[in-house]
């Protein structure tokens, strides 16, 4: 079946991509998993790249484009790699989407053109220890000072990726007590400048798979934010996290079928050129069989994940048709990688191959964002359950 989800502006940006990572990424990847995070330098290539900057206005330094399909051509080229872009992910597909619905035209003309150059990274602060996908029991507060110029910001956040290398962090926190009515009432968001006083990295996260995204945790200790920093309305919070989750739910869809995309062309690989008992791997029934398998998966999960591109790029993507791509493809994906990784045999658990590093990754694709758990709420919800 022919693919129509990209045209050949999408096809030309793809092969930049992969010569970007055939040169600048796939040489020296494994120091940066060694190292648990990319290089701080490595964001300003992707800025020269024009990687930050498409989804931004020209006025700002952009492309000015409205489209996630180039975003989901970087999720094919890099899983296609069996790399990952440190913690750029959430700078462009979390970050950004707050900035332009929420910022003002002063902030949007101090913040956007040092997000396109990458000369300020940008990540998101939301969960707390023992909250987890609570978001309306946040503890972190932010209480406006005596004389109106600045905010109080005062907590701590876990699991935030990016969180290293940030300039500036979208922080949560309370600016009013929740309701009775409304617990979600009285959240607010921040641009936090990462350099302010009683701003601090706390560990760096040793997590079990996206080695090169820089994850840590973060805690604010009678930080001062100026009133300007202020994004969007007081105690909007809750709703505007609420506006943004069906893209980042697709992305993490998409991502996933990417990965599955990937996985498959792994074990081809690895069984066309492995011999067992005098014979390529690939000539035996099983192998046939499971590999057809999983790309009769793929193919489903790719067209689930084209068509939620193309419904979220006319605005028209639901939060329900979001969870269902969400879930659909990470579970296939969850599948996939795992026959693929099989077909490895022993080599599958080493993480000199790309198939063990796909695995560990693939993992948490069915836990943030939402867990599948979540996403079947959402849909039964939908449904009139």
């Amino acid at each position: 079946m022919r693919r129509t989800v990209f045209n050949e502006d999408h096809e030309a940006f793809r092969e930049t991509i992969r010569a970007f990572i055939e040169a600048e990424v796939v040489p020296v990847y494994d120091e940066w998993f060694a190292a648990g995070q990319a290089p701080r330098d490595f964001y300003y290539k992707l800025g020269e790249l024009g990687i930050f900057g498409i989804n931004v206005p020209e006025e700002f330094g952009g492309a000015g484009l409205e489209s996630h399909k180039f975003e989901a051509v970087l999720y094919e080229e890099t899983a296609r790699a069996g790399v990952q872009f440190g913690g750029s992910g959430v700078h462009v597909l979390l970050a950004l989407p707050y900035i332009k619905m929420l910022a003002t035209d002063e902030q949007k003309k101090r913040f956007l053109p040092k997000f396109v150059s990458g000369e300020e990274m940008w990540a998101i602060a939301m969960t707390e220890p023992g909250t987890g996908s609570d978001l309306a029991g946040m503890k972190s507060t932010a209480k406006l000072s005596e004389d109106g110029t600045h905010y109080v910001l005062n907590g701590a956040k876990t699991f935030i990726t990016g969180g290293v290398h940030a300039d500036r962090v979208i922080v949560c926190a309370r600016t009013s007590a929740p309701t009775a009515e409304d617990r979600r009432h009285g959240i607010s968001l921040f641009a936090v400048d990462t350099k302010s006083e009683g701003y601090s990295v706390g560990r760096k996260l040793d997590k079990l798979g996206l080695k090169t995204s820089d994850t840590a945790e973060l805690a604010f200790v009678d930080v001062k934010v100026p009133v300007e920093d202020l994004l969007g309305e007081e105690n909007k919070g809750f709703y505007y996290l609420g506006h943004n989750l069906a893209s980042e739910r697709w992305g993490i869809a998409f991502g996933a079928y990417a990965q599955a995309k990937a996985a498959v062309r792994f074990a081809k690989q690895y069984v066309q050129e492995r011999t067992v008992f005098g014979k390529p791997v690939a000539h035996f029934q099983n192998t046939k069989f499971e590999l057809a398998a999983c790309q009769a998966e793929v193919d489903a999960a790719e067209a689930v994940a084209d068509r939620a591109t193309e419904a979220l790029d006319a605005g028209e993507l639901t939060p329900a048709e979001a969870a269902s791509a969400k879930l659909f493809c990470t579970e296939v994906a969850h599948r996939v990688i795992d026959r693929c990784l099989q077909l490895h045999g022993g080599y599958g658990y080493m993480n000199e191959y790309p198939i063990a590093r796909l695995y560990a990754d693939n993992r948490v694709n069915r836990i943030y964002g939402g867990t599948s758990e979540i996403m079947k709420s959402i849909i039964a919800k939908d449904m009139g359950l």
